[in-house]
């Protein structure tokens, strides 16, 4: 029997599933190793092709859309390009970020050692553009680093740019970097989330994507709920 994924969405046309964190999108040599992939598992559940559209890093969960031929994929490919499909995601992030605001902050493009062995290492930064709003502010009475308390603040991201680890390049770049994530944030706070909520994953879920359906052209919004480690996160601002 197939491995099942939650469903956010489906037509005739269409397939988005609310991708767990830990989750490759398809087989890369990133990560040799793994056996799970979710466009096999999706492929798995429906008995039929189905073609990504976007992807999301291994480690962040949430909305994740696929198209079942390849027509709707040039048609989505098409809404991609001209900026009309919305994207939000929810992050916890090192201390408190201004009430919001605009990234803008090009990127030089990210490279796996693995996969871009060959790729040009002299291309120039690309253009890389997010809007962040704060949602809501915590401090923990839990030494961390020098500071006798650790300050934390839950924030909307809306990437107007799609470049590789754009979210967590940008957090990083303001020195809010994203609580878990091994590769561009802080030991002493994700190891914080560890030891004192059993929270080891990257806290970075991608919330909705909002669209014109690529066939009818109705708005569609499809949403994603949290896994419990991510809840868990979010209610320390809720206390």
């Amino acid at each position: 029997m197939a491995q099942s994924l939650d469903i956010l969405y489906q037509d005739d046309w269409l397939v988005a599933i609310n991708k767990p964190g830990g989750l490759l999108v398809h087989r890369s040599m990133i990560d040799k190793s793994e056996t799970r992939f979710a466009m096999q598992m999706v492929r798995d559940m429906l008995g039929r092709r189905v073609y990504p559209i976007h992807r999301l890093d291994k480690p962040t969960s949430g909305v994740l859309l696929f198209v079942l031929d390849a027509d709707t994929a040039r048609r989505i490919g098409t809404l991609f390009h001209d900026k009309a499909v919305e994207k939000r995601y929810i992050a916890v992030v090192r201390g408190y970020i201004d009430e919001e605001g605009v990234i803008d902050y090009p990127l030089k493009e990210a490279f796996d050692k693995t996969t871009d062995a060959k790729a040009r290492r002299d291309k120039p930064p690309q253009a890389a553009v997010t809007r962040f709003t704060r949602l809501a502010t915590v401090e923990l009475p839990i030494p961390v680093s020098r500071y006798p308390a650790a300050r934390y603040s839950l924030v909307r991201l809306q990437p107007q740019t799609g470049r590789r680890h754009q979210l967590r390049r940008h957090m990083k770049h303001i020195f809010h970097p994203i609580v878990g994530d091994t590769k561009y944030g802080r030991t002493e706070h994700n190891n914080l989330f560890r030891r004192h909520f059993g929270i080891h994953r990257l806290l970075l879920h991608a919330e909705s994507l909002e669209l014109p359906h690529p066939v009818t052209g109705e708005r569609l919004r499809i949403v994603a709920g949290y896994d419990e480690a991510f809840a868990r996160a979010v209610a320390l601002f809720y206390r």
